[in-house]
């Protein structure tokens, strides 16, 4: 008697959600935006206040609704201190529509701004066109290419004149953000909270050898400087 055996492959598929915060300081308007937003499969994190926003920066948000008009703190400010630690698209919610508030928005990095009260198909258009416009920058940015150095973000290499480099994932990572965000200087501190998280109890000092390691691995295939010293301030890539 043979017996056959039958073998079922259960494969998972995994649908990574767009993480999206929502700060303003009127209650009614985050369980709205909430509420619609997770119909949209969006997950979603709310502030009331600016030191709730500051500290769901932490999710690494991919998209982020401020009101321009929180207490204590304005949202142009907030929009300056959030730009410290995330790239991603900002979309002011404004009750006003006056051209020079649209102007300041745009000055400290916002990136759009609809007018309260909003229609939230409307919202939605734009929220997925900002999204559909990130996909694209970060497909192309698969690769960074700089005279004979290649960054590979995908595989997490980097190569200089063709030879891999032998990188550990904490010096991987910080060529890869600050390389991701090529001319702006980020402090040993604010550096460490992005890459270790707020919440970690080491030392941000570790950066400092990181750094000096990073180098010295880099200076044995070129003497081009990328990732450079600005004195008193902080570090920064530079191609």
């Amino acid at each position: 008697m043979l017996t056959f055996f039958v073998y079922y492959t259960i494969i998972e598929v995994i649908f990574i959600k767009y993480k999206i915060l929502v700060i303003d300081d009127e209650d009614s308007i985050l369980e709205m935006l909430k509420l619609n937003l997770e119909l949209e499969e969006y997950q979603v994190y709310i502030a009331n206040s600016s030191l709730s926003a500051m500290e769901k920066l932490s999710y690494n948000p991919d998209l982020i609704l401020l009101d321009i008009n929180m207490p204590k703190i304005s949202g142009i400010e907030l929009c300056i201190k959030i730009r410290d630690y995330v790239p991603c698209p900002i979309i002011f919610l404004t009750a006003r529509a006056g051209e020079q508030d649209k102007i300041n928005g745009f000055k400290v990095g916002g990136d759009d701004y609809i007018t309260k009260p909003f229609s939230i198909d409307e919202l939605l258009i734009r929220i997925k066109a900002h999204l559909r416009r990130e996909e694209r920058k970060i497909t192309r940015k698969k690769k960074r290419f700089a005279d004979d150095l290649v960054i590979d973000y995908e595989s997490r290499q980097l190569f200089i004149k063709n030879q891999a480099v032998m990188l550990s994932k904490k010096e991987f990572d910080i060529i890869y953000f600050l390389s991701m965000n090529a001319g702006i200087i980020f402090d040993k501190e604010r550096l460490y909270e992005k890459l270790w998280g707020y919440d970690s109890d080491g030392d941000s000092n570790v950066i400092k050898e990181h750094i000096r390691k990073i180098r010295k691995k880099i200076s044995e295939y070129t003497d081009v400087e990328y990732l450079i010293t600005v004195r008193g301030v902080g570090y920064k890539w530079e191609n």
